[in-house]
């Protein structure tokens, strides 16, 4: 099953892992239900999830943890053999080093009569890797994983990744943080992960899409009182797709005229660097904008006319002279302004970086991307003085920041490398830095914005994070961003809110690449093809 498609079954709702624990807790002590039982529902739900996936399966084997997660492959051992499956469980640990209900778990697979063996990694297990009716399940640690994996659990994960079997992943494969999608030093690479009670949103972002596969997900049966309760509602982030999206472009007017579709501003495209500007341009076009205008360098604009008519192109040669009344002016039509694709690093690109924040204001939005935003970085400091004017160039409401991990390490003053070691962190540091809504490209990219605390005055705001399950490697091409950024500035002329604006961009962006991807494959899939089908979502549902 494509990974997207499998992806909008889930719910909307994603948990860090003391929250899923706080939820746990909640049904055990609140509503009364065994933890014991909670394991037996999710072993159920594990086994019937592989008999689903591989119908032909007759063999399983089972490595199992010390912990809860343990617990579970127990009792799926438990369930397999009374199915008339061929159970085998490998246990990483002594058996008498569990306690509570995961002791219990291992009591039920022993009087079903299995046999628990200690895991020995250097023995192969060819047998089962001969055949094609054997799945692996990792049982080993789930959400349990603290700090760094110990020798004999990283040795264990490189031998269930090197048994040549399927493998499942209990809750989270073994070695993922849970919380920030990061593999801590080797992971289990698994083809199916059942998660319960609340997804987990490492599996959806970092280096959880590589490790996860196909994700099904299952509540447990927990009853309402449970699902309803603060400790549910106390989500972490929301997860968003073209579905979530769909009723934020409503249809036209019958009399509608290119002024009611707002105007959207390009400015970039350095020399050598016109074909960013243009995608960028083409893409707010495709997404309904009535009017799009271009600032780039003269050497540009006569291909530039030549490939898309449609747009107004002017060239800006002197923005700290000749031309700086060309840019004011175009600024004061436009109802929005994307800047950076193409922009560079240059002086003519940090006086023209300048120039637009000068003449923005507190008036016109911006959608800041690629080196833009690379500028901002670099000139912090003597941005700060356009405070005098009202308007601080560190700090604003009215824009969005789309920045890849490389350009937000460079707007933290942190390296990539962190920011990788917990998206979810970054981003909201971020917004909390920069203002306006800022977006975290990447696997799972990640949506930050300021929000009124519910309950709370209008004063009292709180960091909203969401995650948007949308797209797929082929993505990983030149343009994309420059792409997105023209899609997000033509929703914000057409007068979707910044928020909204971001939220419609990300996810019709990535679906566009999902159906490229399924037309035609997703290696060698460019920017550009995905306007046909932009132009399609944009447009969906208004016949």
């Amino acid at each position: 099953m494509n990974r997207s498609v499998s992806l909008t079954r889930l719910p909307r709702a994603l948990y860090s892992s003391e929250q899923v624990r706080a939820i746990d807790r909640h049904a055990i002590e609140q509503a009364g239900i065994p933890g014991l039982e909670l394991m037996q529902r999710a072993a159920s739900v594990v086994l019937h999830a592989i008999v689903k996936r591989w119908p032909q399966v007759r063999r399983l084997v089972i490595v199992c943890g010390t912990g809860n997660n343990g617990g579970d492959g127990y009792l799926v051992a438990a369930l397999a053999a009374a199915q008339g499956l061929n159970v085998r469980v490998l246990e990483l640990g002594a058996g008498d080093r569990l306690g509570g209900d995961a002791l219990s778990a291992r009591q039920s697979a022993l009087a079903a009569g299995i046999r628990c063996e200690p895991l020995r990694a250097t023995e192969g297990i060819s047998l089962e890797s001969a055949r094609a009716d054997t799945v692996l399940v990792d049982a080993l640690l789930g959400i349990g994983l603290r700090g760094s994996l110990r020798t004999e659990y990283r040795v264990a994960i490189e031998w269930i990744n090197g048994c040549g079997l399927p493998v499942v992943a209990v809750d989270v494969p073994s070695g993922l943080n849970s919380d920030t999608g990061v593999a801590v030093e080797v992971v289990v690479r698994a083809a199916l992960t059942v998660c319960f009670i609340g997804v987990k949103r490492g599996l959806l972002t970092a280096d959880g899409p590589d490790c996860a596969g196909e994700i099904v997900f299952h509540d447990l049966a927990l009853p309402a009182s449970v699902l309803t309760s603060d400790a549910a509602r106390a989500i972490s982030a929301t997860r968003i797709d073209v579905q979530a999206v769909a009723t934020l472009l409503p249809p036209r007017r019958p009399a509608s005229h290119k002024g009611d579709c707002g105007h959207v501003l390009v400015v970039g495209g350095d020399v050598g660097y016109g074909g960013a500007a243009l995608m960028a341009a083409e893409a707010a076009a495709r997404a309904g904008a009535g009017t799009v205008s271009l600032l780039t360098r003269a050497v540009h604009v006569t291909a530039m006319l030549s490939r898309r008519p449609e747009i107004m192109v002017r060239a800006v040669e002197s923005p700290n002279g000749d031309d700086a009344e060309l840019v004011s002016q175009m600024i004061a039509r436009a109802s929005v302004v994307v800047i950076g694709p193409g922009l560079g690093r240059t002086a003519w690109s940090a006086a023209l970086l300048r120039l637009v924040l000068q003449e923005t204001g507190l008036r016109v939005p911006l959608v800041v991307d690629a080196d833009a935003l690379n500028l901002l970085a670099e000139k912090r400091a003597q941005l700060s003085e356009l405070s005098s004017t009202g308007v601080s160039g560190l700090h604003r409401a009215n824009w969005i920041l789309t920045p890849h991990p490389g350009e937000a390490a460079r707007l933290l003053g942190c390296s990539t490398a962190q920011v990788q070691e917990d998206r979810f962190s970054a981003v909201r540091r971020l917004q909390q830095l920069w203002g306006g809504v800022c977006l975290l490209k990447g696997a799972g990219s990640l949506l930050c914005f300021a929000a009124p605390t519910s309950g709370a005055p209008m004063s009292c705001m709180e960091s909203c994070l969401e995650l948007c399950t949308e797209g797929n490697p082929g993505m990983a091409s030149g343009g994309m961003g420059d792409v997105l950024s023209g899609i997000i500035g033509g929703f914000v002329a057409q007068g979707l809110s910044l928020v909204d604006s971001l939220r419609c961009g990300v996810c019709i962006h990535g679906e566009s690449a999902d159906l490229a991807a399924a037309a035609d494959g997703e290696r060698g899939t460019l920017a550009m093809d995905l306007l046909p089908h932009l132009r399609h979502l944009v447009n969906n549902g208004q016949d």
